[in-house]
């Protein structure tokens, strides 16, 4: 019997503790579980993709069947090369279904060897963000409930440095 490998791809920009809860729930339910970053240019990220690759692999060092993987371009044709016969994706609320669906129909018309599988975040995860994170963070807020300590430093250090940046490029005018 061939092994069952799942894969779990995103931006986790940062990787916050719901991404951690859903990580933990697929790797129980398949062999191997890829959580591939994407590397969009699409989207500006804070963190740079190996920065986001080192923190999950913080984050998942105690899982044996979890592998820290980056890529670009189209996800399942990712999958493919892979040989995943599964997309991980969470849903959080219902204005997530919508999308979800719709990217799972055009996956399915791509590479109909992969099946989307959609979990609910645990309750304390339901409307949690990376980009609310992020935005919490830039305020000075408090987001030690959303991250791990490893990504808080990581982010803090990441904004301060963007506030020193800032001030230098204001202060030239």
């Amino acid at each position: 019997m061939s092994e069952k490998i799942a894969l779990y791809a995103g931006s986790f920009d940062p990787p916050t503790l719901g991404h951690l809860d859903l990580i933990e729930r697929a790797s129980k339910i398949f062999d191997r579980l890829i959580v591939a970053v994407a590397n969009n240019d699409q989207k500006t990220a804070l963190l740079s993709v190996p920065e986001r690759m080192e923190l999950l692999r913080g984050m998942t060092r105690s899982m044996d069947r979890v592998e820290i993987d980056q890529f670009e371009g189209l996800t399942v044709e990712y999958a493919r090369e892979k040989k995943a016969v599964a997309l991980i994706r969470g849903l959080r609320v219902v204005s997530d279904f919508e999308f979800e669906l719709s990217l799972a129909i055009n996956n399915q018309k791509l590479n109909p060897e992969v099946d989307t599988v959609c979990l609910m975040p645990s309750e304390p995860y339901l409307f949690l963000s990376s980009r609310q994170v992020k935005e919490i963070a830039r305020f000075g807020g408090r987001i030690s409930h959303y991250v791990t300590p490893e990504v808080e430093k990581s982010l803090r250090e990441k904004l301060r440095g963007e506030d020193r940046k800032s001030t230098r490029l204001n202060s030239s005018h």
